[in-house]
């Protein structure tokens, strides 16, 4: 049974975890999915895209059959390979959404724990149903956060947040997710504003878009000097370049650019 589907359209991927019936919860065929669906849309001209899962929740972290295997593999084997650039492939399901060169908006449901978390932490931006409950797991499990989330909650909220979110595997609301900063807005239907939101950046410059997107994540981990270097780089990349002239017409014209 396939565990992620991809639809392009309007210039926009849909991405949705397909194993509804176990809250989308990550075996290894879900893991290998999930990058699979993360290649390919990095690969695609889609403008932006959009993450979802099915039924009652987007994703509830690992499945029990995963946490009764880890008795039985070597750890150090397993996670320290860099298999995916800087990341292990673990911690890929979190950072192949970063990867992805144009924006990722998660539409979240239900349970988000753990990985499930640490997936949503990738995207770009992350809208949330009032019923969503977000929760840092691990700890439960007498585990740490090892998907990528560590690279990413440190920028999004406090210390004293992300410590009590850690050492206490306590599960939150979306209300209180949004006001620490997990969260980006609270909608009655995620979905439909999420993808409300990928039609309205599928709209926009692609080349402006993309440049956006590699700029502030080195404007996240960079000093200075190297952002405002990047801030030029990335200019002199769209200025005077055709789809940029064509924004520029049609804001003159009144009319929306047409991008081929």
């Amino acid at each position: 049974m396939a565990r992620v589907s991809v639809e392009y359209q309007d210039h926009i991927a849909r991405v949705t975890l397909t194993r509804g019936d176990k809250m989308n919860a990550l075996d290894d065929a879900m893991v290998e999915a999930i990058l699979a669906a993360g290649a390919e849309v990095a690969a695609s001209k889609a403008r932006a895209v959009v993450l979802a899962g099915e039924g009652k929740s987007f994703c509830a972290g690992l499945d029990m059959a995963s946490f009764a295997r880890m008795g039985s593999v070597d750890p150090e084997a397993w996670l320290m390979e860099r298999s995916h650039d800087d990341a292990n492939r673990m911690q890929e399901v979190c950072l192949t959404w970063r990867r992805v060169p144009v924006p990722v908006i998660a539409a979240l449901h239900g349970a988000v724990y753990g990985g499930g978390l640490q997936m949503a932490l990738g995207a770009d931006i992350r809208i949330a149903a009032p019923d969503a409950k977000l929760a840092v797991m691990e700890m439960k499990w007498g585990l740490v956060p090892d998907m990528g989330g560590m690279a990413l909650l440190p920028r999004l909220v406090r210390s004293d947040v992300l410590r009590l979110l850690t050492y206490t595997a306590t599960s939150i609301p979306a209300a209180q997710a949004e006001a620490w900063g997990l969260v980006t807005e609270i909608a009655g239907d995620p979905l439909a504003r999420a993808l409300e939101l990928a039609a309205q950046i599928a709209g926009q410059s692609p080349a402006a878009i993309r440049a956006a997107k590699r700029l502030i994540a080195v404007a996240e981990s960079a000093g200075r000097e190297e952002v405002l270097l990047a801030e030029s780089r990335e200019q002199v990349g769209v200025l005077g370049k055709p789809e940029q002239m064509e924004v520029v017409m049609a804001q003159m014209q009144g009319r929306k650019p047409e991008f081929s």
